[in-house]
């Protein structure tokens, strides 16, 4: 999740909070309050198909187009001083031919039967899955137990296939491949498909570089984190916490990660809205809850296994559509060399700042520190990805998956990097961001595709499906992991009585329905936000995220830190990153905090639009030079990458200052299977472990 989008310095951008505001048409004599629907999209077709034809053979000229900077006014003004309704256009002659910005908006949202059927078949799949879990499999599965003798494999069978276990981790006999895809689908979601292609196009390449950042962070998780939440099958990670420390630190950490889901799942679900609103015009809360409708009920009804297998199917969507949008827009635009050319000329393409100036919004300690925390966190201490490795049988199909999961991740991302570059190329001499034709940034991808994939029957569906089914993915995965959370931290520790079957299943599903019914009401509250989703997911989500990997860090890498230390430690931590990235959201959404975003133009746009008064483009910032900036702003203008190193950090910081009033353990009393494997060799432990293997309780049971 992220942080620091400036509100209203995109270059060229508006501000994300005036995007649900409505548009007006530009006054313009030559256009007639009586044009008729048909012929603003007759019009339309003409205009799009001209514009393709002309990307094609200008593509190598592309380097002569005048670009708005973000300090400079668009030089298609007639006037010295426009009024802000005065109509702006490249071919003035033609003005009586030009649609409005609202009337080609209208025009574009065309939503045919077929891309309709595509998507409702999408919706449809994954209810039928859910509906093979959820009571014919778990049919077969009581005829196969009937069938056998209670002892020996059965009562195997019988053990792994309790409510609880089948429900939360598929009664860990989930395959590697379908497991992986499902990692990827849940770590990918509308945020990722959508946000990564728009801050590609706003602020360039910089970002690309959490790639490399990505394949470290895998390996860091697998081998430091993974290992021992895998040696001790939890299906709560946050059980771990009660084992290291005690039962307030377990309650204080599931808490964290209730906290930041509930706030994370809303702007989940939000972002593929957007995009289904950019295609159809179909109000994002009308089809937010039918939707969510039923997300709620395969993953009620299926539980894990029904999750991991609508995220296969929707991850070959996403993949499906999002490399039809790349391939049919390269070859618009004139092919892969003006989409580079377009990008190098604009500056887009550019390495990281090598710098050590921690406000620097995107560099190369930035992303070698703070993203690859912030993905550590995500990989190796993440309740929604651990429980998806629980779901497997051993350690060996583990390191299998872990290895697909991340070469996968690293390609679907990387087709949505090229993805913003191609963004750029199609728009880069009419920006639909200052122009209002894309009334919000995460809408560009979804411009993109009914400007260039409208004449392909069922291809928008297709799109708009792959978007939904990244969001869907993560919504499931979200909701299947705070139940068990729910039941694992919350409900059995206060449980008078052992719960029985019914029960848990009764609970679960209970709480799968009310954390979907939660987060869709939530959307009307990510709305009013305003803030580029990737940088406000990872804002919010540093507030908990940092104290929760500071956390995880005290209990596998420093045996001496004990309970009352580390709960204290994550207390400072959490108020401090709460102070920050409060003040920091403030900061942005008044204009203190500004990023100067790549420079964009307006001079090739074919139909009218009105240039506000003020805009990134002409308006004027405060310049905060860094000597006079207070020591608070010194800190909350830190770049949003760090935010989840610096929890972790002032969490780790201020448990060894406790330690001073609190004590420390003594090395031979932590268990040494509570430990990362690097550091059990520099630990001696009182504690015998003992690993309790089925494979050779299976056997056992054969033979007996």
């Amino acid at each position: 999740m992220s942080t620091t989008a400036d509100s209203v310095g995109l270059g060229g951008v508006t501000s994300p909070t005036e995007s649900t505001h409505s548009h007006s048409d530009s006054i313009s004599t030559s256009t007639t309050v009586s044009t008729t629907v048909v012929n603003a999209i007759a019009k339309t077709v003409a205009i799009i198909s001209s514009t393709v034809s002309a990307g094609s053979t200008t593509g190598a000229s592309s380097t002569t187009s005048p670009l708005t900077t973000p300090t400079t006014t668009p030089t298609t003004t007639p006037s010295p001083n426009p009024s802000p309704t005065q109509s702006f256009s490249a071919n003035l002659g033609n003005a009586e031919e030009k649609l409005s910005v609202k009337d080609l908006s209208q025009a574009l949202q065309h939503f045919g039967i077929v891309d309709y059927l595509v998507f409702v078949a999408m919706l449809a799949i994954c209810a039928v899955i859910g509906i093979y879990f959820g009571f014919i499999e778990k049919k077969q599965k009581k005829k196969k137990l009937a069938g056998k003798d209670k002892a020996g494999e059965a009562g195997l069978e019988e053990r792994r296939g309790s409510e609880a276990l089948d429900y939360l981790v598929g009664g860990r006999q989930m395959k590697v491949f379908p497991v992986a895809l499902s990692l990827v689908a849940s770590f990918v979601s509308g945020i990722s498909l959508l946000g990564t292609s728009t801050e590609i196009y706003v602020y360039g390449t910089q970002y690309a570089f959490i790639l490399v950042t990505l394949a470290i962070s895998g390996a860091i998780s697998w081998y430091i984190f993974l290992p021992v939440f895998c040696n001790l099958q939890l299906t709560s990670t946050y059980e771990y916490f009660e084992m290291r420390f005690n039962k307030s630190v377990r309650l204080l950490g599931s808490t964290f990660f209730t906290g930041a889901n509930l706030i994370w799942l809303p702007i989940v679900i939000y972002v593929p809205a957007l995009a289904f609103n950019q295609v159809t015009g179909i109000n994002v809360h009308v089809i937010t809850p039918i939707v969510c409708l039923v997300c709620i009920f395969y993953t009620t009804a299926g539980g894990m296994k029904a999750v991991v297998w609508t995220d296969v199917i929707q991850t070959v969507i996403m993949v499906g559509a999002v490399l039809f949008v790349i391939i049919k827009g390269t070859m618009d635009v004139g092919g892969l060399g003006v989409v580079i050319q377009r990008n190098l000329d604009s500056g887009r393409l550019e390495w990281p700042e090598l710098t050590l100036d921690p406000k620097v919004r995107m560099s190369v300690l930035a992303m070698f520190l703070g993203n690859i925390a912030q993905s550590v966190n995500s990989l190796g201490c993440n309740q929604i990805i651990t429980q998806r490795y629980m779901s497997l049988p051993g350690k060996k199909e583990m390191a299998h998956t872990s290895f697909i999961f991340i070469v996968g991740l690293v390609v679907l991302l990387s087709i949505c990097v090229y993805n913003g570059l191609l963004l750029f190329a199609t728009y880069y001499d009419c920006d639909p961001l200052t122009t209002k034709l894309a009334v919000a940034k995460d809408q560009m991808v979804p411009l993109l595709v009914v400007q260039s994939l409208s004449s392909f029957p069922g291809v928008p569906g297709m799109f708009v499906a792959g978007v939904f089914s990244a969001a869907l993915s993560s919504l499931s995965t979200g909701m299947n992991s705070l139940s068990a959370v729910f039941l694992e931290d919350y409900i059995r520790p206060m449980a008078k009585n052992p719960l029985t079957e019914h029960q848990t299943a009764v609970i679960m599903r209970v709480c799968t329905v009310v954390i979907g019914v939660l987060s869709v009401a939530l959307v009307f509250v990510v709305e009013r936000m305003g803030s580029h989703v990737i940088q406000l997911s990872m804002t919010i989500g540093s507030v908990v995220q940092g104290p929760l990997l500071g956390l995880f860090v005290m209990g596998l890498l420093c045996p001496s830190i004990n309970s009352r230390s580390a709960m204290t430690g994550s207390i400072c931590s959490f108020f401090f990153m709460g102070w920050m990235c409060i003040t920091a959201q403030l900061a942005v959404n008044s204009g203190e905090l500004h990023y100067e975003g790549k420079p964009v133009s307006i001079d090739g746009c074919d139909y009218n639009f009105e240039l506000p008064l003020v805009t990134p483009a002409n308006a004027t910032f405060a310049a905060d030079e860094s000597a006079s900036l207070s020591f608070a702003q010194q800190i909350y203008h830190t770049s949003f990458m760090f935010y989840c190193l610096m929890g972790a950090t002032v969490n780790v910081v201020c448990s060894y200052i406790a330690g001073f009033f609190f004590g420390r353990n003594k090395a031979e009393d932590v268990d040494i299977e509570l430990l990362s494997p690097c550091i059990r060799r520099f630990q001696k432990s009182n504690y015998l472990s003992v690993e309790l293997d089925e494979n050779n309780l299976k056997s056992s049971n054969e033979k007996a």
